[in-house]
């Protein structure tokens, strides 16, 4: 079996799974590792996650390349041949990119071995339920556990041949949030004799917008937003249940538990208002991204000095990436790789520029032969 980059993208493009549902993904991902000269190789497995060891030829470390592997439940509008073949799922993310980046490394240096061991991590869940928090744990990661650890994140809105990237807080600390209350449905020409929870959760939506705008310094960075609400089944019933779901995200990781102590309170105030029991679900919580001074600094003058990309000193994003579960534990960083195209993270239309993957691979493959992370 041969392959190229641009074939494995495409073909993992294909083929969008939920996190921890990456069957075929894994699958496929292992067969173009297998296909790799095995001298310098080994493979294991995790879950639905991948890990392989490309030993050094004179290892005095060992380095990480982490890149995710599941997809979204978005329905592709790209209209392109190679478009998603699970319906309602997608590649809306660029972890199809991010993978094939992964791949292009295995691929050199399986022929090419490294001075230094380079563990690439193929992680699932990202988007969730988080993946990164229990494979850092497990045995399977913690028998090759890297010394420090790279990962990149394809970027829309930058040109391809361009590299965002800062030393300290890339991405943000993210929380999702889950709310239902519980009230007393009823007919709705009587509501006395209900609790109606239309009106408690339109409350509750913008009693919640308060908690950053008075509870946040003004200089500090944090969101809430509620994408979604459902309640009721009938225009002439009143609702007895309501569920609100959304998302919170703060630069600063003291912020997050002064937002759920928050978020608590007014919950509480709602219960009492509207004579209903309310429960609250913070679902997946992601760690702030926060790249290594000295590491960043060196591959920022490194890319810049061999003129391998143009290198942009970014600001902070409220994006969240379970990645940064690994940065707490182990030094290395983060960076946005730019991809060119008009359609955002998350949209049904968002196709990379495949080019990408040659910018990452002209950067990343000298970074690791030449041990450019020495300094």
């Amino acid at each position: 079996m041969t392959w190229d980059v641009y074939e494995a993208r495409r073909a993992l493009h294909q083929i969008p799974e939920p996190g921890f549902r990456e069957f075929e993904t894994q699958k496929l991902v292992l067969s173009y590792l297998q296909a790799l000269p095995q001298d310098h190789l080994e493979i294991r497995t995790w879950e639905t996650g991948v890990i392989a060891l490309v030993k050094g030829h004179s290892p005095k470390r060992r380095v990480g390349w982490r890149a995710d592997m599941d997809g979204l439940p978005v329905a592709e509008e790209t209209g392109v041949p190679y478009a998603s073949r699970h319906e309602g799922m997608m590649h809306a993310c660029g972890h199809d990119v991010h993978m094939a980046v992964a791949l292009g490394l295995a691929r050199h240096f399986a022929h090419n071995p490294p001075p230094d061991d380079l563990v690439l991590v193929f992680q699932p869940a990202e988007e969730g339920p988080g993946g990164a928090q229990p494979m850092l744990a497990s045995e399977a990661f913690q028998a090759v556990r890297p010394e420090m650890i790279f990962a990149l994140h394809v970027q829309p809105d930058m040109a391809v041949g361009e590299i965002g990237i800062r030393p300290g807080v890339l991405f943000a600390n993210t929380s999702e949030l889950f709310i239902d209350l519980v009230g007393q449905g009823g007919h709705a020409a009587y509501p006395h004799r209900a609790n109606d929870m239309v009106v408690a959760g339109a409350h509750l939506v913008t009693a919640l917008q308060t908690v950053v705008a008075r509870n946040v310094d003004p200089l500090d960075s944090a969101v809430i937003t509620v994408g979604r609400l459902e309640s009721g089944t009938k225009m002439n019933i009143i609702a007895e249940r309501a569920r609100l779901e959304g998302t919170m995200r703060a630069l600063n990781a003291a912020t997050m538990p002064r937002l759920k102590n928050r978020i608590e309170a007014v919950v509480a105030g709602i219960e009492r208002m509207f004579n209903c029991q309310a429960e609250i679900d913070y679902g997946a919580n992601y760690y702030q991204v926060y790249n290594d001074e000295r590491l960043t600094r060196g591959f920022m003058r490194f890319v810049e000095e061999a003129g391998l990309a143009q290198v942009q000193e970014v600001p902070p994003a409220m994006t969240g990436e379970d990645f940064g579960y690994f940065l707490r534990e182990i030094p290395g960083f983060l960076f946005w790789l730019g991809a060119a195209t008009p359609y955002g993270l998350h949209h049904a239309k968002m196709l990379p520029d495949e080019r990408c993957i040659d910018v990452a691979l002209r950067v990343l493959i000298p970074y690791f032969a030449e041990r450019r992370y020495e300094g």
